[in-house]
C-alpha cells in the first residue's frame, strides 16, 4: 500500500464552510434578479466570483472564497455584520464588510470611496473586489443591464479600472482577467 499524498487545497471543514457559505447566500439572495434584460438569478453572480477566483486566479484561501460568495450580503439583503461573525466567523465577516458599501451615501459617493480604500484594502478584501469588479465588466459586456446606455457601461468600465488601480500587485493572474475583461468593452 502507498502513502497517499498530502491533501492540496481546502481541507474538509473549509470545504464545509464554503458550502455553507453557498447555501446562505442563495437563501439571503434567493428572491433577488440582476439587472440584464433575462433577469438572471442574483446567486450567479457570487458563485461566479467564487469560480475566477479559484479557476483563474489559483485562490484557495477558504475566508477569501467564503467572503466572495458572501460579498453582498450585508449590502443587498437584510443580513448584519454580527449575523455573519456568529455564522462564520470574524475573519470572512470581516472581507465581506471591508467590501460592502454604505447604502446611506450617495451612489456618486460611494463610487469615489471605492477608489479611495481600494489601495488601502486588506490583501484578502482586495482579492475579493478584484474579482468582483473582473465579474462586472464580463456581465455588463455580455448581458448589460437592461437600462444602461452604452455611455453609462463605458463609465462603469473606467470607473472600475480606477478601483483596480489601486489594488494591483495582489493577484497577476486575476489582474489579467480584468484587463482582458476591461478591452472587451463593446
Amino acid at each position: 500500500m502507498t502513502a497517499l499524498n498530502p491533501p492540496i487545497g481546502l481541507s474538509f471543514t473549509e470545504t464545509r464552510k464554503v458550502f455553507q457559505a453557498l447555501a446562505f447566500a442563495a437563501h439571503k439572495h434567493r428572491d433577488q434578479r440582476r439587472k440584464d434584460e433575462g433577469a438572471s438569478p442574483y446567486i450567479n453572480h457570487p458563485i461566479a466570483l467564487a469560480d475566477i477566483l479559484v479557476n483563474e486566479g489559483g485562490v484557495t484561501d477558504h475566508v477569501v472564497l467564503c467572503a466572495a460568495i458572501l460579498h453582498d450580503t450585508i449590502e443587498d439583503t437584510e443580513t448584519t455584520y454580527e449575523e455573519l461573525v456568529s455564522v462564520f466567523g470574524k475573519d470572512i465577516a470581516d472581507v465581506v464588510n471591508e467590501v460592502t458599501d454604505d447604502k446611506s451615501l450617495d451612489k456618486a459617493e460611494r463610487k469615489l470611496l471605492q477608489i479611495e480604500h481600494a489601495a488601502h484594502a486588506s490583501p484578502r478584501a482586495k482579492l475579493v473586489k478584484l474579482a468582483d469588479k473582473t465579474c462586472n465588466l464580463r456581465e455588463i459586456a455580455a448581458t448589460p443591464p437592461a437600462d444602461w446606455s452604452e455611455q453609462w457601461r463605458n463609465e462603469y468600465f473606467d470607473w472600475a479600472q480606477r478601483v483596480v488601480a489601486g489594488m494591483r500587485g495582489q493577484n497577476s493572474a486575476l489582474e489579467a482577467a480584468f484587463d482582458t475583461a476591461f478591452m472587451a468593452r463593446t
